[in-house]
């Protein structure tokens, strides 16, 4: 007898046995108990939760001359053609393979004749989103009013590729992903009934690497069978589909930790030497980080062994839940980066030789150093206190500034004697520039004024001078663009940005009575003390 494959093997025969799309078996149900049995179905869902097995079973129940409760009888002479694929009133179609107008023209011909034997002639098209636009088109007349002795059940994994016109004459069901605790149920099912030995430990991480399919379990677990093993445990899966070991994804973030590049790249030599694929070594290591994460958060882990909640622990101790939650999103990142490289190891040693420097450690807390020496500056800008600067580290900054060509640099004039009429979005700006974070920006723009100076020229007014180092500041491309950005935005046109040095005296004093509470002050002739915030 030939060999027959596990997932084939085990199919489920009725509804009931399907395992976690209750949500719609149950709905299938119910339309076969209560004669309301739509004339297209479209299947939705991943690879291996079921669209198939759905199918097949559908099929089997309208046409069953003994049905039970929604479910086929397997054992009257229509379910027994079906199951063994003699019946020719329900017909399979592959799409992938069969996706032209001319067969979908020969569907569209043999839907006038009545059944041989069942009382409906069903088309069970899988992949459908593999037809071509002709043969959508063909097939659109024929979903949309077919005979009443025809029922279409359609099954895809890429709905959004399908028209909306298929869309809109189908029933859609989705189905979703299968819970890890569903998959391990039906596997301890299935190693009962094959006599197959098999730890808690070794199920659970099957269920994990299916992705909710239960196929691609059923599938390791064949594979796990091949080698003639007399039971099952977590670490020969692991051997099996390349995954590293605990002891290696511990030394490795061990090395990270303690910032141990030698040991890092002795580990992942080892791990190479043994065959094991960097991907799924990455997947392990993203996986280990979280799980110190959750440690550390909750001190609560289940699937680990008491040793290995203690290297966990040594770990958690060493290390910030910050830092954990950058490892994982710099695992992440070069997860995206090495699935488009074809060097795929160079890329994974170099990633690990950064995580192992402390300077990237040092980098960050020197931007947290800068950003609290920005604000503090703010906080004495606004409190009057002038900062001085030395003049000679100024210049030098201003010529190390890298220089963007194609860029237009802000014009300088000084101002003698105008006067300056407030533009009152100015400080909406300044505002919108702090809640972009350009800090260095905003403390250089808080003493000063805009005016406009024609129909096509706004001036920023620096009442307390213009330093060398301030124009570096509003020179920098990316500062000068964003400002004429978003003056053009209140301007609702396109303008330019001229810098005024306004040292004058006289100027300063007009620029003085320009404020609205100073007038206020002088009308009412009253002491008052105005206090910023």
């Amino acid at each position: 007898m030939a060999y027959t494959a596990l997932y084939r093997k085990f199919r489920p025969l009725k509804f009931e046995d399907m395992v976690g799309q209750e949500h719609i078996t149950k709905t299938i149900k119910n339309q076969i108990i209560s004669g309301r049995v739509g004339h297209a179905y479209l299947l939705n869902g991943g690879r291996g939760t079921g669209k198939t097995t759905t199918a097949k079973i559908l099929a089997r129940a309208v046409n069953c001359l003994n049905p039970q409760n929604g479910e086929p009888c397997n054992e009257c002479e229509i379910c027994k053609a079906a199951l063994s694929g003699s019946l020719t009133d329900i017909v399979e179609m592959d799409a992938a393979s069969n996706n032209s107008v001319d067969d979908i023209r020969a569907i569209r011909d043999e839907v006038n004749f009545l059944p041989t034997l069942a009382k409906y002639r069903v088309y069970i098209i899988d992949e459908v989103h593999m037809l071509s636009t002709g043969a959508f088109n063909a097939l659109l007349k024929t979903l949309e009013e077919p005979p009443a002795h025809v029922k279409f059940i359609l099954a895809t994994t890429e709905p959004q590729k399908l028209p909306a016109t298929i869309l809109s004459r189908c029933q859609r069901f989705d189905f979703k992903k299968i819970s890890n605790e569903d998959i391990i149920k039906r596997l301890e099912y299935v190693c009962k009934e094959s006599n197959i030995e098999i730890t808690n430990e070794a199920l659970k991480l099957i269920a994990i690497l299916s992705e909710g399919a239960m196929r691609d379990a059923l599938s390791i677990l064949e594979r796990c069978l091949q080698e003639g093993n007399k039971k099952i445990d977590e670490d020969f899966v692991k051997d099996l589909v390349g995954i590293p070991k605990l002891t290696f994804i511990s030394k490795i973030m061990e090395s990270v930790v303690n910032s141990n590049v030698e040991d890092a790249l002795k580990t992942i030599e080892q791990i190479e030497n043994e065959g094991k694929d960097l991907q799924n070594l990455l997947w392990e290591l993203i996986k280990y980080t979280k799980d110190i994460l959750v440690y550390k958060t909750s001190n609560n882990l289940q699937i680990y062994s008491e040793e290995e909640k203690k290297q966990i622990s040594t770990l958690a101790e060493k290390i910030s839940k910050e830092r954990l939650l950058d490892l994982i999103y710099t695992f992440s990142e070069l997860e995206n980066e090495m699935k488009w490289s074809s060097q795929k190891t160079v890329l994974f040693e170099v990633a690990i030789i950064k995580m192992c420097s402390p300077k990237q450690e040092a980098s960050k807390q020197g931007l947290e150093d800068i950003y609290t020496r920005l604000n503090n500056i703010e906080e004495e800008i606004r409190s009057g206190v002038k900062i001085q600067k030395d003049q000679k580290q100024q210049n030098e900054k201003v010529k190390s500034e890298p220089k963007i060509a194609n860029i237009p640099k802000p014009k300088v004039e000084k101002v003698t004697d105008m006067q300056i009429e407030k533009l009152d979005f100015w400080p909406k700006i300044i505002q919108n520039l702090k809640d972009q974070r350009k800090m260095m920006l905003v403390s250089n723009l808080l003493n000063t004024v805009a005016t406009m100076l024609n129909d096509m020229t706004v001036g920023i007014v620096f009442q307390n001078g213009l330093t060398p180092f301030v124009k570096s500041i509003i020179e920098k491309p990316e500062n000068f663009q964003e400002l004429t950005r978003l003056i053009s935005i209140e301007c609702g046109k396109q303008m330019t940005i001229k810098l005024l040095d306004c040292q004058d005296e006289i100027l300063k004093k007009k620029a003085k009575e320009t404020h609205p509470e100073e007038k206020v002050i002088k009308e009412l002739d009253i002491p008052i003390n105005i206090i910023e915030e």
